[in-house]
């Protein structure tokens, strides 16, 4: 008989037995002071990921405990400093091949194909035909389109599960389609044909397959923008006359879209494309993340959130009827710290070193 997912993570209670399957996506190896070994793993599914720890038999267990492995773990849940985590006693190996591994892998709640045709329909509405022969060629090729419409748009921090890219890259097209009327002096075929490529190289960057996801090779030694830059020149080299000028404006639409030199961009927007596609690429990401934010909140009154230390504020949030949330925020996902009551007036955590970016 296959082995059974009995529990989700989102479907834990405080000080209740657990005994179900969850994968591993982090495993740390510590001692005691007294010189005793104890694993501390970051469990997941795709509902959302808990920490857990092993103190008995860790150097036994670690073996079945290693990042990427699935397995039956057994032990209770228990409050610690106010956040949930396992205490387990007990870890049985599982064959993946007997698994549904979409039950740890984190998707988007919107019907992927459906994005595809209106992303698609998007591309054809640009009027310049060697951008519209350009894009065309990039969705015309069926591995990478498939791909693309699979990716995170990142590791953890916003979009980041099966079909992130393709429902991230929408939400920008979308803006454009919507703001570029409102300033007659946006190319707007160009900003669409950016904001469509500014991310493709994400489908090199990351490890998506299987649970969890991660950085490719490619994508540690090389970044998607550097990627994207390179998918760029191999596709303008199979068209006839493409623009050089064209060529050189889209390059730079992909490598400043950051914005910030801190935020991996070599060059910061010079142009109005470039500013624009910066500040809808950071709208979207932000919105994605202030979503999941609302999603916690208990009722319909707004809500203190705890100190974003990525954003170095508090957020006050209410859980609008909110469609892009992902299955409870989606393992895989840096979840926003979660919601609490009020704090004091003027209170305030002092600012930490700067954390990981909404594109990291």
């Amino acid at each position: 008989m296959k082995p059974q997912k009995k529990i989700f993570i989102k479907d834990i209670q405080e000080a209740g037995a657990v005994d179900s399957l969850f994968l591993v996506k982090e495993m740390s190896q510590y001692e005691t002071k007294a010189g005793k070994p104890y694993l501390r793993l970051i469990l997941m599914d795709n509902t959302g990921e808990v920490p857990a720890m092993i103190w008995e038999n860790a150097q036994q267990l670690a073996p079945l405990c290693q990042p990427g492995k699935i397995g039956r773990f057994v032990g209770q849940s228990l409050s610690y400093k106010g956040s949930m985590q396992l205490k387990v006693v007990k870890v049985k190996e599982v064959n993946d091949a007997d698994v549904d591994l979409d039950q740890f892998m984190p998707t988007t709640s919107h019907n992927m194909v459906e994005m595809l045709e209106e992303l698609s329909a998007l591309i054809k509405s640009i009027n310049e035909p060697h951008l519209r022969e350009l894009l065309l060629s990039f969705a015309n090729d069926r591995e990478l389109w498939t791909l693309f419409g699979r990716a995170p748009a990142a590791k953890s921090m916003h979009h980041a599960y099966i079909g992130g890219l393709l429902e991230h890259t929408l939400g920008i097209c979308r803006a454009v389609d919507a703001i570029a009327p409102l300033y007659p002096g946006i190319d707007r075929d160009l900003l669409m044909a950016g904001a469509v490529l500014h991310d493709m190289g994400k489908v090199k960057e990351f490890s998506f397959e299987v649970p969890p996801f991660n950085y490719s090779d490619q994508g540690r030694l090389l970044g998607h923008m550097t990627i994207c830059q390179e998918m760029l020149r191999q596709k303008v080299a199979t068209l006839a006359d493409f623009p050089e000028h064209t060529a050189l404006l889209l390059q730079h639409l992909i490598l400043s879209h950051h914005g910030r030199y801190d935020y991996g961009s070599p060059v910061l927007p010079m142009t109005r494309e470039a500013m624009v596609l910066n500040f809808l690429d950071d709208l979207d990401a932000k919105m994605n993340y202030l979503d999941r934010l609302s999603s916690k909140t208990a009722g319909d009154d707004y809500e203190w959130t705890d100190y974003q230390r990525n954003m170095e504020r508090y957020f006050y949030v209410t859980d609008h009827t909110i469609q892009s949330v992902v299955q409870e925020g989606g393992a895989g996902v840096v979840e926003p710290a979660s919601v609490v009551t009020a704090k004091p007036a003027g209170a305030r955590d002092v600012a930490a070193p700067r954390q990981p970016t909404l594109w990291d």
